[in-house]
């Protein structure tokens, strides 16, 4: 009798599928179906960096990588919320530009708070004003910091946001 077991890694997360047909590892996919919770909480926690500018990205995702982070990047809005749509699970921290390609208001933050409400957003713009800061703030952002800024004190914010996220 053959046994076939069927994983997926997604984002060191080992995900099993149970094959009803196959009684013998009923149990088994229980046991391991019960563990996934506790891998979850065991995983890195995760970060979506959305700019159009390349090489913030890169500093952030090295930076924030060196601090124990998986990062995922996006260049603009609709990578930004197709990245969204397909985690295994909420980021922890989006890093949001407020200017992008394809978006230049707070629309975009209204929408990643209504697809990921438990991510904490950090807004990064190079036009900060009071308005908009007030603006994203009673949109649910965490903070909003203007560019230019220093790497290592955003990977502190980003810390302090996963925090109170949690």
């Amino acid at each position: 009798m053959a046994r076939i077991l069927i994983t997926e890694a997604v984002r060191d997360v080992e995900m099993l599928t149970y094959l009803p047909g196959i009684k013998s590892f009923r149990a088994e996919a229980e046991r391991e179906m019960r563990n996934i919770p506790t891998m979850m909480k065991n995983s890195p926690p995760t970060v979506l960096i959305v700019d159009d500018e390349a090489l913030i990205r890169w500093s952030l995702a090295e930076t924030l990588g060196e601090h124990g982070y998986l990062v995922t990047e996006a260049g603009d809005g609709r990578m930004a919320v197709a990245a969204i749509q397909q985690a295994p699970a909420p980021f922890d921290v989006v890093l949001l530009d407020y200017r992008l390609p394809d978006s230049a208001d707070l629309r975009l933050l209204e929408k990643v708070r209504h697809l990921a409400p438990s991510s904490q957003v950090i807004m990064i713009t190079a036009h900060n004003s009071p308005e908009l800061a007030q603006g994203a703030v009673a949109l649910g952002a965490f903070r909003v910091i203007s560019k230019p800024f220093e790497v290592e004190s955003l990977a502190a914010l980003v810390n302090e946001a996963r925090s109170e996220g949690d």
